[in-house]
């Protein structure tokens, strides 16, 4: 099943827990990947079963992780592969099937009582989508009942846009709907299935638990919808056509196209948290997010992030007595990690501060286009000297040599870098994202106590970054109050342990009903 000869469960065989990943582990790395690789690595008593869901195989050529032994399947399906039937001659499709997606889709777009059906609904559009995927899906590129069903939609909500760009959107936007249904037709037996996102995924999720009847888990680091909808504000291969729905017709309206798969991807969130049990998120502003966004209260949980205390607590004795004058910025080159901020705030810190050096450590290969940006950005400022790019480094070898643990991103939930660069006796500076401020002030009473473990800017400032950088690297007393602060802090309340512990719990509550 994987194009890499991994673990394959043979006839009769069975999982314990399948985890389905859009876009993660074991092909990616990164805070997700790692918290995955800790799961699986952490409770060796269980069977994991992997589905992966990528875009391109070609954006995938390798594992970045070696798969520990209680890993018993490994499978890769990619929405780029949707099949191409050349139409001989029409047909017509199955109406009823059309008829019941287009009041499901109805609710999604409706009133809050119209949506306490959407369990009931998601039931029978997943049971009539799973009977015969196959068949579905053809009727979709190519049915005359899909075909009424798309003119009558773009009739009632788009007539005065582009039919050609309103046809090819719906259809990019469900095909890989239809990939998901046959996947989760041929996914090999679980006693449980976790997701770690809403999306494809999510709605993968949706399916399986429908289909088979087993316990969903669902873990979102991020909210999917949030992120993605940035993503998307700033899509260029979107083709709006310059109106949108405000009614001024103002700057900062989000054009039409836009809109669509904005709201097609909130549409798959709440997909996934009618079908899942738990709910987890990281901190307590992400669990009112979920609930905000659709998911029932009485199923929302909160489980932090945990690291290896141990491991990256025995880094600290490989730092220098000296405070480096390096800034780190430990995560992937993409423009959700704001990267371009970080540059330029470097061009700030190395005025001040000649001999000091920024460094970029992560992969550049997820979005070539924005890499390649940044490093004309470097030699656009004269930088080439002061910011390295580093690429892909084991973490525990670049956090003994830093001075401080940078994050400019854009959005983020509980970062693990910032959880392993404390334990590592890192000082933490970072945007206002996800609970960060938690992070580094504390979350209570007693936790602010503990003191602050660096500083926290506005989003997008490389000049209050750089400021700040300059004012802890330059007094010793703060910089070393802000280490003790953030080694107690996650000594106290972010261990693995007890985000094991937790999770222990939750699949032995999940298994139970065997």
């Amino acid at each position: 099943m994987s194009r890499f000869g991994g673990p394959t469960l043979g006839p009769g065989e069975s999982a314990d827990v399948t985890l389905l990943l859009e876009g993660t582990y074991p092909f990616v790395s990164g805070g997700v990947s790692s918290w995955v690789h800790q799961i699986v690595s952490g409770l060796p008593s269980l069977r994991f079963a992997l589905v992966f869901i990528g875009g391109n195989p070609e954006s995938y050529d390798r594992l970045r992780y070696e798969l520990p032994k209680n890993v018993v399947h490994l499978e890769e399906h990619f929405l780029a592969e949707v099949p191409r039937f050349q139409r001989v001659g029409g047909h017509v499709g199955d109406r009823d099937f059309y008829r019941l997606s287009g009041d499901l889709h109805d609710a999604f777009e409706a009133t809050d009582a119209a949506r306490e059906r959407l369990d009931r609904m998601l039931d029978r559009v997943a049971g009539a989508l799973l009977e015969d995927p196959a068949r579905h899906e053809k009727d979709f590129l190519s049915s005359e009942s899909s075909w009424v069903e798309i003119c009558e939609r773009y009739g009632r909500s788009a007539r005065t846009r582009s039919f050609l760009e309103y046809f090819w959107t719906v259809r990019s936007m469900h095909a890989p709907l239809f990939k998901m249904a046959r996947v989760a037709a041929a996914l090999p037996p679980s006693r449980t299935f976790h997701v770690v996102s809403t999306g494809f995924a999510g709605f993968l999720g949706a399916l399986v638990q429908k289909k088979r009847r087993r316990p969903l888990i669902l873990t979102e680091h991020g909210i999917y919808t949030k992120e993605r909808g940035i993503e998307l504000l700033q899509a260029t291969w979107i083709r709006d056509d310059g109106s949108a729905d405000d009614e001024d017709g103002g700057a900062q309206a989000v054009g039409f196209f836009r809109q669509m798969w904005i709201r097609f991807f909130e549409a798959l969130g709440r997909m996934s948290y009618a079908a899942a049990r738990p709910i987890i998120s990281l901190y307590e502003g992400n669990r009112r997010r979920q609930v905000r966004d659709g998911a029932g209260e009485g199923r929302t949980r909160v489980v932090p992030n945990g690291i290896d205390l141990t491991r990256f607590a025995a880094l600290r004795g490989r730092r220098t007595e000296e405070i480096p004058r390096v800034l780190g910025l430990i995560g992937r080159v993409v423009p959700i990690k704001d990267i371009k901020t970080f540059i330029r705030a470097m061009r700030v810190v190395a005025s001040a501060l000649p001999d000091a050096e920024g460094w970029i450590v992560g992969p550049e290969d997820e979005d070539k286009s924005y890499a390649e940006e940044c490093h004309h950005l470097v030699r656009s400022l004269g930088l080439e000297r002061t910011v390295k790019f580093l690429g892909f480094q084991n973490v525990a070898e670049v956090l003994p040599r830093i001075g401080l643990n940078v994050l400019t991103s854009i959005s983020e939930a509980q970062p693990l870098v910032v959880l392993e660069g404390f334990a590592a006796g890192v000082p933490c500076l970072s945007t206002d994202v996800g609970c960060v401020r938690e992070l580094v002030h504390g979350a209570t009473p007693d936790d602010r106590a503990l003191g602050s473990a660096g500083d926290v800017v506005d989003i997008a400032s490389p000049e209050a970054t750089a400021r700040a950088a300059l004012e802890l690297l330059a007094d010793p007393t703060r910089w070393r109050a802000a280490q003790a602060a953030g080694i107690a802090r996650v000594e106290k309340g972010y261990t693995q342990e007890l985000m094991l512990d937790r999770y222990r719990t939750i699949y032995e509550s999940a298994l139970a009903h065997d």
